[in-house]
């Protein structure tokens, strides 16, 4: 993947000048946010640098396998020390996130550290102006692959993957599977040509795949079931959607991340284009997952009618009450609507 030559250089000395760098990421870690931050920090470690990794909330408990994961400062529990450690970064790499804005309660904290900042991503209009460097793809499946290449491209790895530690490999590989929904959308060439390398270095897929699909709670699928089968409604137009309801999340003692996943499957019948799901937050918006079959655009809706965007088939973004809809029982009136502009 082409690179401008003296931005690679550029980040190989912020890189090498840099002896307390700090990796954000966005709020609700996903895979990609986890394997990419992840990854640059065994990267950083390797070369002897105090990496920190900070995120606005806990890592999913399926991603706790990867190297590092345990060391993860989180501002949701510990926003003093997620500030310490952003008072004394040299360097502040943003990765699987476009604008600073995405960092919710955490984005005072970033935007008052006076370090360099990075930006590496793979979405939509990023916000160039509050970064010193940017490496912006679109076109690749995930923040994780992009990193992968540019790790590749940096004259201290010239394209040797034996020189990445084992632990960014693995994560490298993680990040980009859960984007891709382990090889189902948003995949390129380059994308299969990562995946190839990275298990021929030696990282044990089967075993990060285990980690990833096999790993889950009871309640997870009962969880699923219940809302698959009590709360799904398939639109005329061809579209799927689902509120997970507070109710049932307490109910089943659910985490951040123990649905991962449930807002594909709709998208396993024939006849819906589009899923969607909104969980619904007892004090806060409804938080909207998008997903679409292609030829249908998730972003155009996120955009048009959630607050948000991200990718054409994969995108999210937020229903506020009081200002989308006066009251929760408008909430599926509102969906619906959205939906019919398919």
């Amino acid at each position: 993947m082409p690179f401008a030559r003296e931005d690679i250089l550029r980040l190989e000395s912020l890189l090498s000048a840099s002896g307390h760098p700090c990796i954000v990421s966005h709020p609700r870690p996903d895979g990609d946010a986890a394997g990419s931050s992840l990854a640059m920090a065994s990267y950083l470690r390797s070369l002897g640098k105090l990496a920190a990794v900070l995120l606005p909330d806990a890592l999913p408990a399926n991603l706790g396998f990867l190297e590092g994961a345990g060391d993860v400062l989180v501002f949701a529990k510990d926003p003093e020390g997620v500030r310490r450690a952003l008072s004394g970064c040299d360097l502040l790499l943003c990765l699987d996130f476009n604008c600073l804005s995405r960092l919710e309660g955490m984005e005072p904290a970033v935007r008052e550290c006076p370090a360099p900042r990075v930006l590496i991503d793979h979405h939509l209009n990023p916000e160039r102006e509050n970064f010193s460097l940017v490496f912006s793809e679109t076109q690749i499946s995930s923040a994780s692959e992009l990193l992968y290449h540019l790790l590749k491209a940096l004259p201290s790895v010239s394209g040797d993957i034996d020189r990445l530690p084992a632990g960014c490999r693995t994560a490298l590989l993680t990040g980009m599977t859960t984007d891709t929904n382990n090889f189902a959308n948003s995949v390129w060439p380059t994308t299969f040509a990562m995946a190839s390398e990275l298990i021929a270095s030696g990282v044990d897929r089967d075993f990060v795949l285990d980690r990833l699909y096999h790993d889950f709670k009871a309640a997870r699928l009962r969880a699923m079931s219940e809302i698959l089968l009590n709360e799904m409604e398939i639109t005329p137009e061809g579209a799927a959607f689902f509120i997970i309801r507070e109710e049932l999340w307490k109910r089943y003692g659910l985490e951040e991340g123990d649905l991962e996943g449930l807002v594909n499957i709709p998208l396993s019948i024939g006849e819906v284009r589009l899923s969607a799901s909104l969980k619904e937050t007892a004090d806060g918006p409804y938080r909207v997952s998008l997903r679409s079959k292609r030829g249908v655009s998730a972003n155009r809706i996120a955009r048009e009618w959630f607050h948000g965007g991200g990718h054409e088939q994969a995108s999210g973004g937020k229903l506020f009450v009081g200002e989308d809809v006066a009251s929760r029982e408008e909430v599926p009136d509102y969906v619906r609507k959205a939906l019919s502009k398919l």
